[in-house]
């Protein structure tokens, strides 16, 4: 499992796991049952605190991505599609809230938008 950590990233070196962990996920890179690595080698691959791969698992565990199991590791968890859709719902949305903002500095107008969208999507 290859994470990479950037240090002249503002976001939190956990939020980078858990974000990278869930790509992971829920594009079939990591399936339902794989084992994840144990915080403790992940912290040492990384070369980070067992805190911070600590904090990381318990968020995606929080989040329905991972279970844990005491003395056994942690597995990526049987995903709801409903789950599966809301975070895809959110990652489009941060997305379109960018591409908005950018139309709207440039002048585009919301006819305009919905056009783009139209051709990108795949409509005419």
């Amino acid at each position: 499992m290859d994470i990479i950590i950037s240090n002249a990233s503002g976001e939190p070196i956990y939020s980078q796991i858990v974000a990278q962990i869930k790509t992971m996920i829920l594009e079939g890179q990591l399936k339902e049952g794989d084992a994840l690595p144990s915080m403790r080698n992940l912290a040492m691959q990384l070369r980070i605190s067992v805190i911070t791969t600590k904090r990381a698992y318990e968020e995606l565990e929080r989040d329905g991505f991972i279970e844990s199991y005491t003395g056994k590791g942690s597995f990526v968890k049987a995903q709801n599609a409903e789950l599966y859709r809301e975070e895809q719902l959110k990652t489009i949305e941060a997305a379109l809230t960018d591409a908005a903002g950018r139309a709207k500095r440039c002048g585009i107008t919301l006819a305009e938008l919905q056009e783009i969208l139209g051709i990108v999507y795949g409509g005419e």
